[in-house]
């Protein structure tokens, strides 16, 4: 055999144990976990054959505590680029069999040079993180490279879609990135994400509390609002990180790629013409709407189980992809809140940074009342959507189906934020308030002087219908050019494909600055 085989033989076999990571014994250990291992995940998500692994060979440099007498190539972590779809994406997937997927300062050169070359190139990253924190061994160096992952994070917000699976576990400092990042996924029963662990909160608090209570992905996804996502399984988690990438466009230079569809885009639907209740109080599914006005009724909900409130996902129109935010007049009323109010704000800042123009559908009676509220900061959180909107440069169509008051009127998309096309239908209330606060207001002395009950009764309906037939309609606000055209609910797929098409061509810049302040 010639030096120069036996040279090709050492790499294949170096190559080979490379790709068995801490070895035959831990990936037994991590499966009985239900967990896949890192080059297991990236096969799954990536196209077949596609995944050019980058630093194979990496190895720690730390001489502390034995350190030196144990190196693993690739140090814990698989990085490279691959495609979804036939589109490029950058990839680093954390392998627990290493070290318990700990970081070093290379293993985070490593995460650096993938998120590095995404900038460069324009294309997403994906994070699958499954750590066990910081290597203690390394001390300052593993901070240092939490600190350079982070502030990477920050050049590639707004420049490339960030995407975070939490596929383990996650806590102290390595929370941060996937904090930092647009979209964040978790895995029921297996991952988990807190600054503080059980045994630090039982120490400082007293509260004794397991990991999935503090942190694990249900609580995560409907208390906290931290995660978008909480999948029932690994293979969940990565088949819906590809369909989320399906209405993205590969950065903040160019839009997201259009689908074919059959649907047609005058199609018509009556049952929006009887959705509406007589019962001004009564709920009907905001989600039947959304789906009968997008492409082949799928709509891909985003942050699905916290602030049920509002909706918001993506959706294809005419082949082309939108951001959706709605109201749900079963949830709360549609009110806005605190939760509400962060997860628009977030949602619609998104799509105005990765050019998806933004379709809202609009059913507020105003912001929740109460102290909770009040001391939970609604004025700033609520300011929050509102600059969102208001930043907005995309594309931008609202269609106000019911009540729209106060300042959540404001708020929603409104003609004042420089929404571009608002529509409404015929039983929109567009008002500072309902009729029967605004009757209190300006007929509470009257009708309190009034002492008979059936004509007080008579007087307060006579006030509010007066109201009504003067401002809880659409036509006020049309007479006055805040709203474009009052529509007929069937023909709302139509108006607005047909609105979003007359405005594929818009371009508008916010004045030069450094950048903006976002309410606290």
């Amino acid at each position: 055999m010639s030096i120069q085989q036996e040279n090709i033989m050492k790499l294949v076999e170096r190559r080979e144990k490379a790709r068995l990571g801490g070895g035959l014994k831990r990936i037994d250990a991590q499966h009985q976990k239900g967990k896949y291992t890192a080059r297991e995940r990236l096969a799954m998500l990536l196209d077949e054959g596609s995944f050019e692994e980058m630093d194979m060979f990496v190895q720690h440099r730390c001489t502390n505590f034995g350190m030196e007498k144990s190196h693993t190539d690739g140090d814990g972590v698989v990085t490279g680029v691959g495609t979804i779809g036939g589109r490029i994406v950058y990839v680093y997937a954390q392998d627990f069999t290493v070290s318990g997927g700990s970081l070093s300062k290379t293993m985070s050169e490593k995460i650096c040079k993938i998120m590095d070359m995404a900038m460069v190139n324009g294309a997403p990253v994906i994070g699958l993180n499954d750590s066990g924190g910081a290597r203690i061994q390394e001390g300052i160096d593993a901070l240092a490279g939490y600190g350079d992952i982070f502030q990477h994070n920050i050049k590639a917000s707004g420049v490339v879609p960030q995407i975070s699976a939490i596929m383990g576990p996650c806590a102290g400092g390595a929370v941060y990135s996937p904090a930092l990042t647009d979209f964040t996924f978790m895995v029921k029963n297996t991952s988990y994400m807190f600054l503080t662990g059980p045994a630090v909160v039982k120490s400082v608090t007293g509260e004794d509390v397991d990991q999935e209570r503090l942190g694990g992905a249900s609580v995560h996804a409907s208390k906290s609002g931290v995660t978008h996502f909480a999948s029932e399984n690994e293979e969940e988690c990565l088949a819906d990180i590809k369909r989320l990438l399906s209405f993205l466009p590969q950065n903040n230079m160019e839009e997201a790629p259009r689908r074919a569809t059959n649907d047609l885009a005058n199609r018509v639907d009556d049952m929006l013409n009887d959705i509406i209740p007589d019962n001004p109080n009564k709920a009907y599914d905001m989600h039947s709407v959304i789906a009968s006005i997008v492409d082949d009724a799928d709509f891909f909900e985003i942050h699905k189980n916290f602030a049920k409130n509002i909706i918001v996902g993506f959706a294809h129109m005419n082949g082309r992809s939108v951001g959706i935010v709605a109201n749900n007049p079963g949830v709360l009323a549609g009110v806005l809140d605190i939760n509400a109010s962060r997860k628009g704000s977030r949602f619609v800042r998104f799509c105005d940074a990765f050019n998806i123009p933004i379709v809202t559908l609009v059913d507020v009676p105003g912001f929740l009342p109460g102290t909770q509220q009040e001391y939970g900061a609604v004025i700033s959180h609520g300011a929050k959507l509102l600059f969102a909107y208001g930043e907005a440069t995309v594309p931008k169509v609202t269609v106000t189906l019911r009540k729209s008051y106060g300042g959540a009127h404001i708020v929603m998309g409104s003609k004042y934020l420089e929404s571009d096309v608002n529509y409404a239908w015929p039983s929109a209330n567009i008002a500072v308030m309902g009729a029967d606060g605004a009757v209190g207001v300006l007929y509470g002395k009257e009708i309190k002087a009034e002492e008979d009950p059936e004509k007080k009764k008579e007087l307060t309906e006579q006030k509010k219908n007066e109201y009504n037939d003067l401002f809880c309609n659409p036509y006020q606000a049309a007479q006055k050019g805040y709203i474009e055209d009052v529509i007929e609910p069937r023909n709302t797929r139509f108006r607005v494909i047909r609105a979003l098409e007359f405005l594929q061509n818009k371009h508008k810049e916010m004045p030069a600055k450094k950048h903006d302040n976002l309410p606290t």
